[in-house]
């Protein structure tokens, strides 16, 4: 796998401060995507043993509330058995600290993947939010939080799955509605 970034102390990209690993690979290639460059799987830096203890020496402090996943596409499939050792280690290591997880694909057609995808099924097991869905340019909206498009869900990943249905971790909804 490799990636473009690590961002420290960001605010912007899940609950509380984190650091963010901005991954490459992304298939989905959507138009106005934010971060069209880290599109190419190829592009970027090695995630080496170097970029793994940057992220654990960020995730020790206890102002960080954890680590968001982002790119790219944390979930193309080149990354997900890195993704998968990964997450496992970050949940074995800090209990207590979040993993949020961005991803073009949804929800629903992520289960399915996991049937025949022990890495994804690993990733789903993990993650504690994740944020789905292509971003789609025509329902982009600045009012919402940490997506950017009305489409995309900010799902809580371990409630879902106890109840086997979609459960929000954030309903945007009543933003665009006007409620909050």
């Amino acid at each position: 796998m490799r990636y473009h970034n690590i961002t420290k102390a960001d605010m912007l990209n899940g609950e509380g401060l984190r650091v963010v690993l901005w991954v490459s690979g992304c298939s989905h290639r959507c138009p106005g995507c934010q971060n069209a460059i880290t599109w190419d799987p190829d592009d970027g830096l090695e995630f080496d043993e170097a970029a793994k203890n940057e992220i654990f020496d960020e995730l020790k402090h206890d102002w960080c509330s954890g680590v968001t996943l982002s790119g790219g596409d944390p979930l193309f499939l080149k990354n997900r058995e890195a993704i998968a050792k990964l997450v496992d280690e970050i949940k074995s290591k800090f209990p207590d600290k979040t993993i949020w997880l961005y991803t073009g694909y949804c929800y629903d057609e992520l289960l399915q993947q996991a049937i025949n995808d022990k890495n994804l099924d690993i990733i789903l097991h993990h993650i504690d939010v994740l944020l789905d869905g292509k971003f789609i340019l025509k329902l982009a909206d600045e009012k919402i939080h940490y997506v950017g498009s009305r489409n995309q869900s900010i799902i809580d990943v371990p409630k879902s799955l106890q109840k086997n249905k979609k459960i929000l971790y954030i309903d945007n909804s009543k933003i665009i509605e006007g409620e909050i």
